[in-house]
């Protein structure tokens, strides 16, 4: 048997309706979960950690960091087969990334979440988390970097986003699809996707701002960011990564002050280019030194902009660490 540790983290999977307000808060250790779930010891050699209860807007990327050098000790010092991280939805993906981007074993790790709370019919915490440790003992799951287990579909994280408020089948990767599928216990990869990115770093920068971008709008929010001390910007621009033109001025702003700023897209699908010429878009955004995030959503450029900071302050590297092919 081989075996795995879990480390809940919280989120609706650990979450019960309160009788006095009748609405759903962290109520469940990992025990609680695991006495929920019949049947989990037998397919691996389970262990488990409460890292903490935290509802997912309630992560940060500090926590994130913290868990992501867990998970390394759990794999490189203490030597489990695999680990598990149960997660709040809301920011699953985010933490999923950092660990992915900061992880650089060959061993499993699994996020896993739930979108119904325990007092819900249908709670689809313990199916999932079942479907997680299948995932997680999978020998083809090996170097495939962080993956993210949800409603029978493996996801990587670099790719996965969540897509819906409320379905059960809301994490989708848009432009690649899920990367494996868990059928009658048994995990099946439709492809050799294998994992593409580390940066090797022992801190990360929060000091990051996100901007998404809307028509007309000018460049009060960047020089706020700049006056007020960011040390890195992401900008979700309109379509192949354009913004409004009375933005650029902030845009330059930022740059002069060698503050990097990453561009992306606000489209659900598809990376940014620069292919266009006028003011505000993208080949004029690169010319005075804007950094492209290929087809990141905004939250996860972010996290790999905290993370790039946090191994390099220069410019051209940190253009390196978006701009290289992985794929």
């Amino acid at each position: 048997m081989k075996k795995i540790i879990i480390i809940f983290t919280g989120g609706t999977i650990s979450m019960k309706k309160n009788e006095n307000n009748n609405a759903a808060v962290p109520a469940m250790s990992g025990e609680d979960i695991l006495k929920h779930t019949p049947g989990i010891e037998n397919i691996a050699d389970i262990h488990f950690l409460d890292f903490g209860m935290m509802p997912g807007p309630h992560m940060t990327p500090e926590k994130m960091l913290e868990l992501s050098r867990l998970i390394n000790n759990k794999i490189e010092i203490e030597g489990y087969d695999g680990v598990i991280v149960t997660h709040g939805t809301d920011s699953l993906e985010e933490t999923a990334y950092l660990v992915d981007l900061t992880y650089n074993g060959l061993k499993p790790v699994i996020f896993v979440g739930s979108m119904r709370n325990s007092s819900e019919p249908g709670w689809d915490g313990p199916p999932n988390l079942i479907d997680a440790v299948h995932a997680a003992i999978s020998n083809e799951a090996k170097n495939r970097g962080v993956m993210v287990v949800m409603s029978g579909e493996v996801h990587s994280a670099s790719q996965v986003t969540k897509t819906n408020t409320h379905t059960l089948d809301t994490f989708k990767s848009k432009d690649f699809g899920p990367i494996g599928f868990v059928d009658n216990n048994k995990v099946y990869f439709y492809y050799s996707y294998t994992k593409n990115q580390y940066i090797s770093t022992k801190e990360i920068d929060s000091n990051v701002d996100l901007i998404k971008c809307g028509c007309g709008m000018d460049d009060r929010i960047l020089r706020f960011c700049v006056d007020s001390g960011t040390h890195g910007i992401v900008i979700e621009g309109m379509g192949r990564g354009n913004i409004p033109p009375k933005m650029v001025s902030g845009v330059e702003y930022a740059l002069e002050k060698n503050i990097p700023v990453v561009l992306v897209s606000r489209c659900l699908m598809g990376k940014v280019l620069d292919d266009y010429g006028y003011e505000g878009a993208g080949r004029e955004l690169t010319e005075r030194g804007v950094i492209l995030g290929d087809n990141l959503p905004g939250q996860k450029a972010r996290i790999k902009l905290m993370v790039a900071l946090g191994q390099s302050k220069d410019l051209s590297k940190i253009k390196e660490i978006f701009e290289k092919n992985y794929y």
